[in-house]
């Protein structure tokens, strides 16, 4: 008679998961280097260019704007040729950008590559994060998924070791060597990507129902669980139970899906599907407001207004923040499956009010002291400037991407990841142009605070709407949010649909 033991967790495929993983995420590490490269090189950029705070504001803040090309962009080439592919030709786009700016002999040609590596950015945020929760298992999504995060991280601390290293070149040459090395990272990531697999939630959408059953097996800690998980997936996708074969007919995939998906997420939503969407555009805002970019892009700045003058002084403060944020990151990775999102959250969120506050007013205090250092004040501003990087990176920083990705259903996805993506790079846009101005009109000191009260909102916000996602398989997470299953959801979408159609004839 056989044997009926249960069969071990296969080790090797937790790592092929955890390999794949790695090689998507690493997408996120061009908007990474051009945050922290944009943080040093735009002190050289203004001697050199000879332009002023406003025309800086834009050059560094344009950025997030143009993004939101390439993240909706993104949605749509994502369902089209694949998550895969869309990672290869995130980066192929920053190349050429990065290589815009770096050969840029004005302004006006800085922003054209700006604008190129803008979309190429908008492309990487919006895909890395939904191709690492479409292949990882539940009981290790939360640690895989703030990858793309932590690689945010990785490129911010290589763009402060860039400013740091081509400081000391002739003012011509120096900054353009910072930003044009960006181009490195990405020729390496568009041959790594080949290596990848198709996400299965793309494939079982798609009908390849073999195909994403092969991926399953491999990224499945269980021959068992891989099949439930393309049996949760198949269901998801609204493909009946008795649909089986390497290749299946997709009900109602060939006619006008992209125009269903944009009724379901937000012309005719559901109470369900409408919670779902305020709570991914309310953490992608809540991120960007509460004042990150502002810390991160000026931090030299920042170190400024503490009485820190030397330009090489300044790079390595930069850079220690940078190495911080790092570390700090990974260590955030290894608590979202254990301790879970909501309490990691909360907990960041409340330590970032409490750090802003203590740099607002140790700024101030500087700020009313020009003729003489109050050291209190000056060692106050420091160690929040530090504890509001570890307090968002422990939390909100991995949490945002993971969270995202993870309570989209998957017919909505891509396109409600893009929307996320797009309020936050609108945000992120708004806070980096206005920071020299908001500072010039309200000091420095009082733009950290009302960072502080934007903050204290955000946490508000995250008690009040935010529930815990934690061991959760995607299929399962409409069960958070009160939503029926796929099937049943679409129809009451077009049942909605033909009553509005019907109520605008009459």
């Amino acid at each position: 008679m056989a044997s009926t033991a249960v069969e071990p967790k296969k080790k090797g495929n937790v790592m092929f998961a955890f390999t794949c993983t790695i090689l998507a995420s690493t997408a996120s590490i061009i908007l990474g280097y051009d945050i922290g490269v944009m943080s040093g090189a735009s002190l050289y950029i203004k001697k050199d260019l000879k332009i002023t705070d406003v025309q800086l504001e834009i050059l560094i803040g344009i950025l997030s704007l143009y993004s939101l090309v390439g993240s909706f962009a993104a949605a749509r080439t994502s369902d089209w040729i694949g998550r895969r592919l869309t990672v290869v030709f995130a980066a192929a786009i920053f190349f050429v950008g990065a290589l815009l700016m770096g050969f840029a002999v004005n302004y006006g040609m800085l922003m054209a590559g700006r604008f190129v590596a803008g979309v190429g950015v908008g492309y990487a945020v919006m895909i890395a994060p939904v191709y690492t929760a479409e292949i990882s298992p539940a009981s290790s999504r939360g640690f895989l998924t703030s990858f793309p995060e932590m690689f945010i991280n990785v490129g911010i601390l290589l763009g402060y070791v860039s400013n740091f290293a081509f400081a000391r070149l002739p003012l011509r040459l120096g900054w353009r060597i910072m930003l044009g090395v960006g181009a490195a990272p990405s020729a390496l990531l568009a041959l790594m990507v080949l290596g990848m697999p198709e996400s299965p939630r793309w494939l079982v959408v798609k009908g390849r129902l073999a195909d994403a059953m092969a991926v399953l097996e491999k990224t499945s800690n269980k021959p068992e669980e891989a099949a439930a998980r393309l049996s949760d997936i198949k269901a998801a996708a609204g493909i009946p139970v008795d649909h089986d074969g390497d290749v299946v007919t997709v009900p109602g995939k060939q006619n006008g899906q992209e125009a269903r998906v944009w009724k379901q997420l937000i012309i005719f939503p559901t109470p369900a599907m409408r919670r779902i969407l305020l709570c991914t555009m309310g953490i992608n805002f809540f991120q960007q407001a509460s004042g990150i970019d502002s810390v991160i892009l000026y931090s030299p700045r920042v170190f400024r207004s503490t009485g820190i003058t030397n330009d090489h002084r300044l790079l390595a403060t930069t850079c220690a923040v940078g190495v911080t944020k790092t570390l700090v990151v990974l260590v955030a990775a290894s608590l979202l499956d254990r301790v879970g999102r909501r309490p990691l959250l909360l907990g960041s969120t409340g330590g970032m009010v409490v750090s802003l506050v203590g740099l607002g007013t140790g700024l101030t205090v500087v700020g009313h002291h020009t003729d003489a250092k109050v050291p209190w004040a000056v060692a106050l501003s420091m160690a929040s400037v530090f504890a509001f990087v570890v307090s968002f990176s422990i939390g909100l920083g991995p949490i945002n991407g993971v969270y995202t990705s993870e309570i989209l259903p998957l017919r909505v996805r891509a396109l409600g990841f893009a929307v996320g993506v797009a309020c936050n790079r609108v945000t992120s846009a708004v806070v980096s142009m206005t920071f020299l101005s908001l500072s010039k009109a309200i000091t420095i000191g009082g733009s950290f605070f009302l960072y502080a009260g934007v903050a204290a909102l955000a946490w508000a916000f995250f008690f009040v709407y935010l529930p815990e996602t934690r061991g959760q398989t995607l299929e399962e997470m409409g069960k958070l949010f009160v939503m029926v299953d796929a099937g049943t959801e679409a129809a009451d979408a077009v049942v909605k649909e033909k009553k509005a159609v019907e109520m605008a004839t009459n």
